[in-house]
């Protein structure tokens, strides 16, 4: 194992160009750690001394004050957080969880994982090679707008995917830990009122015997609580100076990193002199729709409006944020509403209000360059610094095989086919291209050049190339599921997993 590491120290190079690891058991952790630590104390600092900063007329101080209570984290010692959406996250992504232990651990924090069960389902199959089943027998799988919508795996449907893992398993030369997990989640599936939910504890009860000791919680609750709805009332309040910051942040990061279409990393915002969309999300919880959060502009003041229709809740940028948010709440209660972020907003809250070093994986450290000008932008406040880490973990049974590359035989093949006749094809080109174009004499020449090449084609040299060739496809494909890096984490077989957090533990230390 090779332990990747990278540090950026000024702001013409304050990001890197983070790969994810290719081989297996390697981890990549950025910035290195003294400077991450040390950066997490300036994060830390800053933002608890940033009463310049005004959300709806209140310091951002107290908002995170009270953002970080309502979490259950009450005194002023760094909190470690990260997050990702409800879903069977591979090792690369569940590596983020074993390096908050360790930074939290190392300085006296506490560590959170933020289950973000308002996003789209995605990832909710149990892969492995040469199988796979969905985590759950909803049969609204596949267009549920959000993961929470979902139901648990129902006791029979469960006991059909534990008998499935356990047939393939019997081939496997390890234990997997899908065991401890699926045991968890036929426990947790009675008791949970949502997929979210069952997932969220029981790859929490497996990360707990592992040794991991954060908290997770799943962040739907957080978008009903004070400080997130005054940040959300500054936002709608000031929705035309959002999008004009939003877009042209987008259009520098699409400009700075070549990105041709508009549509990455997140689209623009649409936005007219009456009309312009928001970064969150306007959810209806009565019939569980979603569509993107839009206000009006109605009698010269910013309103929301219900998508089905109904009374609007005006938008007033110089109310007190306190009155702001009571006003909001209820107007979203009244009407079975929900407005919860979208990929900027959410960690933008994550990162300002509630942590002192959030980690990123490699996608989503690449968003938060937009988040971080987009930060800037608003509050004329230099962002708190964050942190990247992925590694790569393949299927056990992977380790010490050598990867086929098929690049080397196709290019034999292309040595085979044509290095026979090159020196007699180079004749006959020569010869078609002195005679008369359109000519009888250089059509006939043309054709016989081709059943030459036809015939060798079927020569003993090129029919044991082509067994070659589907021998090695054959096998790579065999090969694909074995280095799949994105399998859910616990496929791996405990040692392993337990070997990324000592690894991670011995960094930081």
């Amino acid at each position: 194992m090779r332990l990747k590491t990278n540090s950026m120290h000024t702001s013409s190079s304050r990001y890197a160009d983070w790969k994810a690891p290719a081989e297996d058991g390697q981890m990549l952790v950025w910035p290195m750690a003294s400077t991450l630590l040390e950066e997490t104390r300036e994060n830390s600092r800053r933002l608890a001394s940033a009463d310049s900063v005004l959300v709806q007329g209140i310091p951002l101080p107290d908002l995170r004050r009270e953002a970080r209570a309502f979490i259950g984290h009450f005194d002023d010692s760094p909190l470690f957080a990260t997050g990702h959406q409800t879903e069977l996250y591979h090792p690369g992504v569940w590596v983020k969880n074993a390096m908050i232990n360790s930074l939290a651990r190392q300085a006296g924090g506490s560590a959170f994982h933020l289950a973000v069960d308002t996003d789209a389902p995605k990832h909710l199959h149990l892969r492995w090679p040469g199988g796979s089943q969905a985590i759950t027998d909803d049969e609204e799988l596949t267009t549920a707008e959000w993961t929470s919508l979902l139901s648990p795996p129902t006791p029979r449907y469960l006991s059909d995917i534990v008998e499935s893992v356990d047939e393939a398993a019997a081939g496997w030369s390890f234990t997997p830990s899908t065991e401890p997990f699926l045991a968890s989640l036929r426990r947790l599936s009675l008791e949970s009122l949502n997929l979210s939910t069952a997932l969220t504890n029981s790859v929490h009860s497996l990360e707990w015997d592992l040794g991991l000791r954060h908290h997770a919680l799943v962040v739907s609750p957080i978008w009903q609580c004070e400080p997130y709805l005054i940040f959300l009332h500054h936002f709608l309040a000031r929705a035309s100076e959002v999008a004009q910051v939003y877009n042209r942040v987008l259009g520098d990061y699409r400009a700075k990193n070549g990105v041709r279409t508009t549509a990455r990393p997140m689209p623009d915002l649409n936005a007219s002199s009456d009309e312009i969309e928001c970064p969150f999300w306007l959810d209806d919880l009565r019939q569980g729709t979603r569509t993107r959060a839009v206000v009006r502009c109605l009698k010269d003041q910013w309103t929301i409006s219900p998508a089905a229709g109904g009374d609007p809740c005006t938008l007033d940028p110089s109310v007190d944020g306190r009155i702001a948010a009571e006003r909001l709440l209820k107007w979203c209660r009244a009407n079975q509403l929900r407005i919860a972020p979208r990929a900027l907003t959410l960690t933008l809250f994550f990162r300002l209000f509630l942590a002192d070093q959030f980690v990123h994986g490699i996608g989503g450290g690449r968003y938060d360059q937009v988040t971080d000008d987009f930060i800037h932008g608003l509050f004329a406040f230099d962002p708190p610094r964050f942190s990247v880490t992925t590694a790569t973990l393949y299927f056990p049974t992977a380790v010490g095989q050598r990867r086929i590359n098929l690049h080397p035989l196709l290019q034999e093949g292309r040595r085979v086919r044509h290095g026979m006749l090159s020196s007699e094809k180079r004749t006959l080109v020569t010869q078609i291209d002195q005679l008369p174009r359109h000519s009888r004499q250089r059509q006939d020449l043309f054709f016989q050049m081709h059943q030459r090449l036809a015939a060798e084609s079927n020569s003993p040299a090129i029919r044991h190339w082509e067994q070659k060739l589907r021998e090695a496809q054959h096998a790579s494909h065999l090969q694909k599921a074995l280095f799949d890096r994105e399998l859910f984490f616990a496929i791996q077989p405990r040692e392993r997993l337990r070997g990324l957090i000592e690894r991670y533990d011995a960094f930081f230390e």
